[in-house]
């Protein structure tokens, strides 16, 4: 009995491995991205100069966004990768590398959703003329739903990282 326990147990251990395939595809996504990037960038480029001060704003707001868009990206590979498959090797060269646990990350996911709705709220705006004031209301409750979601991750990381303390500070020392 307990070789087949042993059996199952390495076959649930390497199944982490199948995350790979995820995090590979979300690099080639993050490429693709770049690609569609380089292209907002060429537009901007050439508009720059016929383009007014609101739509010169506009056009760097989505620059940004996109910016924001592909570090959650990477965050979500390289800490993914670290915490759910295997340590990189090369640890020691970046060194905030290891420091991205799961709750971290899902605090600097939220945060960065939550300036990423910032940015488009923003942009929503920016152009207030195309939009009616229930659209208007609905973008802001939406914006404060990701707010009010990430202020309480926030929260509940804050409450875990002082029960890890205290049970700490419990423990008996030799």
């Amino acid at each position: 009995m307990k070789r087949i326990e042993i059996f199952v147990e390495n076959i649930i251990l390497a199944s982490r491995w199948l995350l790979v395939v995820f995090y590979l595809g979300l690099a080639f996504a993050l490429a693709i991205y770049a690609f569609s990037f380089a292209g907002k960038l060429i537009d901007f480029v050439a508009k720059v100069t016929v383009l007014d001060e609101t739509d010169t704003i506009l056009k760097m707001l989505g620059l940004i966004d996109a910016a924001l868009v592909a570090s959650l990206i990477v965050m979500v590979i390289i800490s993914g990768y670290e915490n759910f498959v295997s340590r990189f090797d090369s640890a020691e060269e970046v060194h905030w590398l290891g420091t991205i646990d799961a709750g971290s990350l899902k605090i600097k996911v939220a945060s960065t959703i939550v300036a990423i709705s910032s940015i488009h709220l923003l942009q929503i705006f920016l152009n207030l003329t195309q939009y009616t004031t229930d659209q208007l209301l609905w973008f802001t409750l939406i914006h404060l739903a990701f707010v009010f979601s990430a202020l309480f991750l926030a929260y509940i990381d804050k409450l875990m990282v002082k029960e890890k303390v205290g049970k700490k500070s419990n423990e008996p020392s030799l």
